[in-house]
């Protein structure tokens, strides 16, 4: 959430606050990698479990109990950086790049056609493409998180279960 309201915020007041640009991207990335170590770790806590897409949270973890004890330490290392590779993968796909290209498509589009609407005042036109591109995220955010989740077991989850 923390990183979708920051490259929101870029997409939308690029024009009106051009110095908080860089800041807004360095608080999306910062929060997906402070995601990704979390649940790296907390898949090493675990002792690493089968399922590699933390990002998902149809399937609970296995509780200590339910672990296998027999698994080694390096195949707990290796369950802990591949839980945080494929939230740090989502992540930047889902709450960052995608939804913010998305986002900027659209404020685009909306201040291409507010240039062409001579008669709405010029304090209009300047905060509709921004208006715009906030009342946007609703209708975009399952889609988006859908697309990346289906993307990725299709392609890098089938890759990382080997």
């Amino acid at each position: 959430l923390i990183s979708y309201r920051c490259v929101r915020f870029d997409s939308n007041k690029k024009n009106q606050v051009p110095r908080l640009v860089t800041p807004t991207y360095v608080l999306a990335f910062g929060y997906c990698a402070a995601d990704a170590i979390s649940s790296g770790y907390r898949m090493w806590e675990e002792g690493g479990n089968d399922k590699i897409s933390p990002s998902s949270t149809a399937s609970a973890p296995a509780s200590t109990s339910e672990r296998s004890e027999s698994k080694s330490s390096s195949s707990r290392e290796i369950m802990a950086a591949m839980a945080t590779c494929d939230t740090l993968i989502w992540q930047t796909f889902a709450s960052v790049l995608i939804p913010g290209g998305t986002i900027n498509i659209i404020v685009r589009a909306s201040r291409f056609a507010m240039l062409r609407a001579t008669m709405l005042p010029v304090s209009a036109q300047k905060w509709i493409p921004t208006i715009s591109g906030l009342g946007s995220i609703p209708f975009i955010v399952h889609p988006i998180d859908d697309f990346v989740d289906y993307a990725m077991d299709n392609s890098i989850r089938k890759w990382l279960k080997k």
